[in-house]
């Protein structure tokens, strides 16, 4: 179910991106990257949220991690990851093929700003061997999304980790 509704958005409002199902996982940021020739970070992950009693989807590039103060001051109070079952009955979406694309329910889209690195990635599409290559804008323009910078910034968190 999950990759066809993915399909059906992709036939009803971008008919020229194709859906592109591997023959092995892309589950993961590092398997994805592999499977599609790209380096990680191209990866457009998407996190599903809660904050509060508000769900939300977050896609960001593969290598990126939420910084705790920024989505806090972003969203309005500490953001918690959902668990895969709840993750499935938002989003219609297996974990490892979660995406703003054909979501079972409605939910606000944010694209972190560290996308921007990249002209084109590739997000998942509703399974966990299945994404498409898109423009970042054309992707965050399709769901609606709006922009956010929310993800440490790769020079701090490579200082923090050479420092640790």
């Amino acid at each position: 179910m999950s990759l066809h509704s993915v399909k059906a958005f992709f036939a009803e409002h971008a008919p020229d991106i194709e859906v592109i199902v591997t023959p092995t996982s892309s589950a993961t940021v590092t398997l994805a990257a592999e499977a599609h020739g790209v380096e990680p970070a191209q990866i457009a992950k998407t996190i599903c949220l809660r904050v509060g009693d508000r769900a939300l989807l977050v896609v960001a590039r593969g290598d990126a991690r939420i910084d705790n103060r920024k989505s806090r001051d972003a969203f309005g109070g500490k953001p918690r990851m959902l668990d895969a079952e709840q993750v499935a009955e938002l989003t219609g979406h297996p974990v490892g093929g979660v995406c703003p694309f054909g979501l079972a329910t409605p939910l606000p889209v944010y694209c972190d700003v560290s996308l921007r690195a990249y002209d084109e990635v590739v997000p998942a599409a509703g399974a966990t061997n299945a994404a498409v290559r898109i423009g970042v804008e054309r992707m965050a323009q399709l769901v609606g999304a709006q922009w956010c910078d929310i993800c440490q910034d790769l020079v701090d968190r490579q200082e923090a980790e050479a420092a640790e």
